[in-house]
């Protein structure tokens, strides 16, 4: 699979002429959608979903979405694209294999609502678990895109999420809201302390998996 790292939590997926494409929000450049053949969305909040990019791209050519049922409410009329996914559930998109992992997104504050959120293991390679730390335990992970930075996140609780996972390498995900010096700290104790092979992508950079 050759993945594309778009910004914050975007990332696009070609494989044997397929392009599946996780999480087009509203940091990422839309154009990670042209010529998408089906999308996942983690869950509902905009950083992860554009609805305007996904719409407007639905407009000239469709494809199926693949989801938490609740995201129905927040794609409006778009909404006849999903395909509402459970936890646990396996399936194709793109004609890539695709498990759903957790369920709810993590813990904002008790003041805010927990919403739905899935993990996607593509192709039993790559894993983004969305606003999650939720660890696959039924199967080793190979790469993994760990959120480094959340309203919801502290940083030992990532670190030990990525020791968890144990993948043979892992790469950033989840990190619009931080600057040059947020990036650069963080970058630093994640190789020092992840226990893997940890690197940052820049936005459009591109690897082989």
């Amino acid at each position: 699979m050759r993945l594309t790292k778009y910004a914050h939590s975007c990332l696009r997926v070609e494989h044997d002429g397929g392009v599946l494409v996780v999480d087009p929000g509203v940091f990422s450049d839309p154009a990670a959608l042209d010529g998408a053949d089906a999308v996942l969305i983690t869950h509902e909040h905009p950083d992860h979903l554009d609805v305007a990019a996904v719409r407007g791209q639905l407009d000239r050519r469709p494809f199926p979405i693949h989801g938490p049922a609740s995201l129905a409410d927040t794609l409006g009329d778009a909404a006849e694209a999903l395909r509402p996914v459970a936890p646990g559930e396996s399936f194709t998109a793109a004609g890539v294999a695709v498990r759903a992992y957790g369920g709810r997104h993590a813990v904002i504050h008790p003041d805010i609502p927990v919403v739905d959120n899935l993990g996607f293991l593509i192709n039993d390679v790559v894993y983004h678990p969305g606003d999650s730390l939720v660890v696959p335990e039924d199967t080793p992970i190979d790469t993994l895109f760990a959120p480094i930075h959340a309203p919801w996140s502290k940083f030992s609780e990532v670190v030990d999420f990525i020791r968890a996972v144990a993948p043979r390498r892992a790469y950033a995900l989840h990190d619009a809201l931080l600057n040059d010096n947020g990036l650069g700290v963080l970058d630093r104790q994640y190789t020092a302390l992840s226990g893997t092979e940890y690197q940052r992508l820049e936005p459009g950079s591109r690897v082989d998996v």
